[in-house]
Order: C-alpha cells, then sequence, then structure tokens
C-alpha cells in the first residue's frame, strides 16, 4: 500500500506552509522522510539545491531541517539548557561540562528570537506553552533553517495559542522555513503563506488563504462535504445523574492530581472539562470509571456511591466511556473488528452463555454496528490497527453507544482524528445527550468543548477553577481561566 503517492511539496525560506490531510493521508509518513526516519522508495529531497540522502535524523539535523513534534521530547527532571545541549554537550578547555556556557546558548536564542525562556528553569516547572519554546530552541540551538512543526497547538490555550503564532512570525521573519502540520483549518487560514492539502496519499490542492474557506478546505481534505458546525437544541437538563463531591486523587508518580473537585452533570446536559492537558483531567475521568482509586471524596451515578466501584460495575449502570488513549485503552489493537465491538460484553448474553461464546451473534452485531455507525472497514475480521484513527474511533463509540445509557464520558473524543469523523462523532455524542443521557466531555481543544456543552468547567491545577456558559463566555475569557487566571 502507498503512504506516499508521487508527493512534491516545496517549502522557500521565510515561508510558512501549512500542510493539511485527514489521519492516514500521508502527511506523518512524508515528515518521515523528510526527518530521516524513512527512506523513500522513489523520489528525492532537495535542500537548497542540494540532494539529500537521509538515513536518520542526524542527517537531516546536519542538512538544517528540524522537527518539534507533537508530542515534546524532554526530560522533566532536567533544567531548560540541560535539555537544550543534551547530546551536544559544552566542555570547558579542560573537558568539564560548561554549564555557563550552555545557558549562555540557550539565552542568546531566547533573546534573539523573543522566545523568554529561562535556562536554569526546571522543565517539569514549566507550562506547557513555555515547554515548546524549549523544543524551538533546540532545534534552533542546531541551527536549522527549515522548522516542521507537527500539531503544535494541540495542547495550548488561546493566548498560548496566540503567543505561538508571534514566534512562528518571528521565525519567518528571519528567513526560517517553516512547515506547519495541523488539523485546524482556521489556525491554517491563518498563519499560512500556502496551504498544501493531501488525501490519499496524494497532494490533492495547493491553495492560498485568501482564496479558500474552511468549508473549502475539509472539502479537499475528506473529499466531500463537511458540516463544520455543531447542530443542537437547547439543552432540557434533568436532574442530577452524576455527582462528585471533594474528591481527590493521586496521580503514577504519587502526588495529588485532582484536588477536592466538586461537580455534577444532569440528564439531557452536556458538561464540558476544558483545560490544557496535564492538570488532573486523566485521573479525574480514570477515578469516575473506576480505573483509579481516589484518596477522599464520593462519586455518584444516578444516587448511587461509586466511588469504590470496578470499572465492570460502572458499565453495567448504563455508563458509556470513550477513554482518551484509544490505542491504550480503548481497543486492542490487534483483535479484530469484531472481537473489539464486544470487548465490553463479551461475557454476557447474547455473545455468551457461561464459557460458550456465540461468534455467529458476535458477527451478526458487529455488521450492524458497522454499517450504523459508518465504519470505513474491508471486513469485520479486519485487525483494528489497521484502520485509520478516525475508524478505530468509530469503534470505539459504537461498541459504547450500543445500548442505552445514562451517562457518557468522553475523554479527547476526536484527538487526532479527521474533520469528516469529528463531524459523525459530534453528532453522535448530540444524539445521546437528547436521548436524556448525561454527557461529560473533557477536551484540551477548546473550540470542541465550546462547540459541544451546554455548560463548560475549567480545570487548573487538580481544581476546577470557573464554570461558563459557552453562549455568553468568549474563548479569551475561558482560556484565561484554563492558565489560572482567575477573578
Amino acid at each position: 500500500m502507498l503512504a506516499n503517492d508521487d508527493v512534491s511539496l516545496s517549502v522557500a525560506p521565510g515561508e510558512i506552509l501549512a500542510l493539511l490531510g485527514e489521519n492516514g493521508a500521508g502527511k506523518t509518513t512524508l515528515m518521515n522522510i523528510l526527518y530521516g526516519l524513512y527512506k523513500p522508495d522513489a523520489g528525492e529531497v532537495l535542500v537548497d539545491g542540494n540532494l539529500l540522502r537521509l538515513s536518520s535524523p542526524d542527517d537531516a539535523i546536519a542538512a538544517g531541517i528540524g522537527m518539534v513534534h507533537q508530542h515534546f521530547m524532554l526530560v522533566p527532571v532536567f533544567t531548560v539548557s540541560e535539555n537544550v545541549y543534551l547530546g551536544m554537550e559544552p566542555a570547558s578547555p579542560v573537558g568539564w561540562l560548561d554549564k555557563r556556557a550552555g545557558s549562555r546558548m540557550v539565552r542568546e536564542i531566547s533573546e534573539r528570537y523573543h522566545l523568554e525562556v529561562d535556562p536554569d528553569a526546571l522543565v517539569e516547572d514549566l507550562p506547557v506553552g513555555v515547554q515548546q519554546r524549549v523544543e524551538i530552541i533546540k532545534v534552533l540551538s542546531r541551527e536549522a533553517r527549515y522548522l516542521v512543526f507537527d500539531e503544535p497547538t494541540s495542547v495550548l490555550t488561546p493566548q498560548e495559542v496566540r503567543e505561538f503564532f508571534r514566534i512562528v512570525q518571528g521565525l519567518s521573519e528571519d528567513g526560517k522555513g517553516i512547515i506547519f502540520i495541523s488539523h485546524k483549518l482556521k489556525e491554517a487560514l491563518e498563519i499560512a503563506d500556502r496551504i498544501v492539502v493531501m488525501r490519499d496519499g496524494k497532494t490533492v490542492a495547493e491553495v492560498l488563504p485568501d482564496q479558500v474557506t474552511e468549508e473549502e478546505l475539509a472539502k479537499l481534505m475528506v473529499g466531500r462535504p463537511v458540516d463544520l458546525v455543531v447542530r443542537k437544541e437547547r439543552a432540557k437538563a434533568g436532574e442530577p445523574v452524576l455527582v462528585v463531591r471533594d474528591l481527590v486523587v493521586l496521580d503514577d508518580r504519587d502526588h495529588r492530581a485532582v484536588e477536592g473537585v466538586s461537580f455534577e452533570v444532569r440528564s439531557g446536559e452536556i458538561a464540558g472539562i476544558a483545560g490544557v492537558q496535564g492538570n488532573g483531567q486523566t485521573e479525574l475521568v480514570e477515578s469516575i470509571m473506576g480505573v483509579r482509586h481516589s484518596l477522599a471524596g464520593t462519586v455518584s451515578i444516578g444516587g448511587r456511591e461509586v466511588t469504590a466501584a470496578s470499572p465492570r460495575d460502572i458499565h453495567r449502570m448504563g455508563v458509556a466511556h470513550v477513554p482518551e488513549d484509544r490505542q491504550r485503552s480503548g481497543l486492542i489493537i490487534d483483535f479484530t473488528v469484531t472481537e473489539n465491538m464486544i470487548l465490553d460484553g463479551y461475557y454476557a448474553r447474547p455473545y455468551s452463555r457461561g464459557i460458550q461464546m456465540d461468534w455467529g451473534e458476535a458477527a451478526r452485531a458487529a455488521n450492524r454496528l458497522v454499517e450504523e455507525y459508518d465504519v470505513r472497514t474491508p471486513s469485520i475480521g479486519t485487525q483494528v490497527s489497521s484502520l485509520s484513527g478516525g475508524n478505530q474511533q468509530k469503534v470505539i463509540v459504537a461498541r459504547e453507544f450500543n445500548r442505552d445509557v445514562v451517562l457518557v464520558v468522553a475523554s479527547q473524543p476526536t484527538r487526532g482524528i479527521d474533520v469528516g469523523s469529528i463531524e459523525y462523532i459530534h453528532a453522535r455524542i448530540v444524539e445521546k445527550r437528547d436521548e436524556g443521557a448525561a454527557v461529560l466531555i473533557v477536551s484540551s481543544e477548546l473550540d470542541e468543548v465550546m462547540a459541544l456543552s451546554d455548560r463548560v468547567l475549567v480545570m487548573h491545577r487538580g481544581r476546577i477553577v470557573g464554570e461558563f456558559d459557552p453562549e455568553t463566555a468568549g474563548t479569551t475569557e475561558i482560556g484565561l481561566a484554563m492558565l489560572g487566571a482567575t477573578t
């Protein structure tokens, strides 16, 4: 199967090129070739007219190509300067590590590009937006002339996005060529000088931002018209279904990730939790779903306390769970579509009788759900690992929504999937709300939280620091709360 099919791409010094495409369109493969991680079967890579033979990232770095990955490659317990010069440690004349020279280098780059980073700060103490600047300094310290940013705004608040765009513009004005990979159409239209769209391994369009709309870009990416607006009526909220009181939860390092959180979610409403990733949202959801024990406080569903209940007990109460990491927590990727469709009910009728599985019934259910939830798969016997991210997510949504539910807990429900699948999953979530379920959405994408939610709660450093009406509150106000600036 061709991941890239006769793809051509160019970026000039001082130009910002946005690269758009669905999951599976070939963007990542193309960038891995450019960064020396993959070798192309045909074609060539040229920098400043010179043919490159890239066999490793070291070759790409030597050619002036740098990449800032979506998931930062930083050592939390190291300082900024230690992270930057890791692998190219400056030495004093007598061979000792010269930390002052490292700090001086970081400070010079920081000042030149107005990055405002303290070289001596511990990375684990820095906000996400500042950690991203550290990654940029790492790339610049290796004299990169062409920078690739992979989904650079996926974990940033609106204020941090504005600051990031300022930095990118400064890099462009300094003559750096920028490739900006994103699924956020608004941002591509705002930041890019030129936009290239990939679909099915090919480049299908090259457009200028002032000559195209969001809707047109979405259609180019997916191959069909896409409704970018979440269509929903005003909520008809009923009685509380999920009640969380004074919840305290520890993270994997035994630090208090959730610090005395209290809130309710009522039937017939969508409550959204906004916040920069890493502020306790993961631990909160895991505690609600019985995956992680709490240190104090209570969780009740439908009037019954479930603080110490098992995930299976909570599932049996009519709770649907869409986990934040679909491959680690939502699927067994080496299992087939059928096997994944029945993961939460294989142990009971109609899929089993005692120790005997009824695979005929499982296949009938899988075929029905594949059709009903528009899962694009060659067959129900296909391994889930071979499906695109959007179709993997649809398998989870189909499995979890295929019954009467009183509560939906969806964490990062559209992370890393294409605009067509986002449109579909949003519609299904609203449908469950309209059927009377209580819905809790947790997302680091503020636009998603604003579009879906009837109420927005903001989480910062393990606490709920604000509640907003998305119809009257703006992204600036909520973004400030995400940064901890509450009034």
